[in-house]
C-alpha cells in the first residue's frame, strides 16, 4: 500500500472481453489510469460465474465485520444499444459529507461535460475509495442469452462494488421498478443487511443525495472515456442510445451493407433487432 498523508483506492473491474481487475492506489488526488490486462476471456467468464454465486455474507466475518463510512452507488449506460454498462461506487467518511455537498455535485445528467469532468476530479480528491465495474456489450448479450435479466446483471455489479467499499451506510439509485425490493436484494445478497448496514434505495437517488450524485458522475465519466476509445476504433457512433440519430445510422449502415455487427453493439436489444428487421424488409422490397 502506498503511503502518504491520505491514501485512496481507485479500482476498476472490466467484465467480459479484455480486462481483469485493475487496482490503483492514489495519494496525489489525481485521476490515475493504467493499461488493461491481456485478454483471458474464458478464464474471466469462469471467475465471474463463480463470483456471481458467492454468498458474500460468509466472507464478512473474515474481515472483522467492520463497516465504515457512507457510500453511494449508481450506474451509467443501462439503456444504450451500443457500449458498456458502468457501475460506480464511492465511499467517504461521514464527517466529510459536508465537503462533498459544498462541492456542488449533482446528477451527472444535469451537468455539462466540462463541469462533470471538473467535479470528478474534486470527488476523487475527497473520497476514500472509488470502485468502478464495467460490463461490456458482448457480456451483456451473453448473460441475457442465458436468461439473466438486465436487473440481475446490475444487482450482481452493485453487490460486487459494495463488497469492496464495505460502508456503514449506503445510498443506492434503484435499478428495479420496486426500489425497496432492490435495496432488500442488495442487502441480502451482499450480506451487509445482517451486519447492520443502513441501506437507502430510491429512484432518482442521484438527484437527491450528493453521495449518489458523486457515484453518478464517476460512472458517467468512466463510460464517456470508454465510449471515446470505442469511437477511435469503430468510428463515431454517437452516445449509443436508441434515441441518438448518429447511433441509429451507425447500426443501420452496417446492416444495410451486410456487415457483421461489432461486439460493442448490444445485439439482444429490441432497438437493434428492429433496425435489422427494417433493413431486411427494405431489401426484400427491393428484390421484388
Amino acid at each position: 500500500m502506498a503511503t502518504g498523508s491520505r491514501s485512496r483506492r481507485i479500482s476498476r473491474l472490466n467484465s467480459g472481453v479484455n480486462t481483469l481487475t485493475v487496482v490503483v492506489v492514489d495519494t496525489r488526488r489525481s485521476w490515475v489510469r493504467i493499461p488493461s490486462a491481456p485478454p483471458f476471456l474464458g478464464l474471466q467468464l469462469a471467475v465471474e460465474n463463480i463470483i456471481s454465486k458467492i454468498d458474500w455474507s460468509h466472507s464478512m466475518s473474515s474481515k472483522g465485520d467492520i463497516l465504515e463510512g457512507v457510500a453511494g452507488v449508481d450506474e451509467a449506460g443501462r439503456g444504450p444499444m451500443i457500449g458498456p454498462l458502468v457501475v460506480a461506487g464511492v465511499l467517504i467518511p461521514e464527517n466529510s459529507l459536508s465537503k462533498l455537498e459544498a462541492s456542488g455535485v449533482k446528477d451527472s445528467k444535469a451537468l455539462t461535460p466540462k463541469r462533470r469532468t471538473m467535479l470528478a476530479e474534486v470527488i476523487t480528491g475527497l473520497v476514500e475509495k472509488i470502485e468502478i465495474h464495467t460490463v461490456k456489450a458482448a457480456e451483456i448479450d451473453s448473460l441475457r442469452g442465458r436468461g439473466i435479466s438486465l436487473n440481475e446483471i446490475e444487482v450482481r455489479q452493485f453487490v460486487s462494488v459494495l463488497s469492496i467499499l464495505r460502508p456503514k451506510t449506503v445510498f443506492l439509485d434503484a435499478a428495479d421498478v420496486n426500489a425497496e425490493r432492490f435495496g432488500n436484494t442488495i442487502g441480502d445478497r451482499s450480506g451487509f443487511a445482517k451486519l447492520g448496514c443502513e441501506i437507502i434505495s430510491e429512484h432518482k437517488a442521484d438527484s437527491k443525495y450528493p453521495i449518489v450524485s458523486a457515484a453518478s458522475i464517476i460512472a458517467k465519466e468512466e463510460r464517456e472515456r470508454l465510449v471515446a476509445r470505442l469511437h477511435g476504433k469503430y468510428g463515431n457512433f454517437g452516445s449509443g442510445y436508441p434515441s441518438d440519430p448518429k447511433s441509429i445510422d451507425f447500426i443501420r449502415k452496417l446492416v444495410e451493407d451486410g456487415k457483421k455487427l461489432p461486439p460493442i453493439v448490444r445485439k439482444s436489444w429490441e432497438s437493434v433487432k428492429r433496425l435489422q428487421n427494417d433493413a431486411e424488409t427494405t431489401q426484400k422490397t427491393l428484390d421484388v
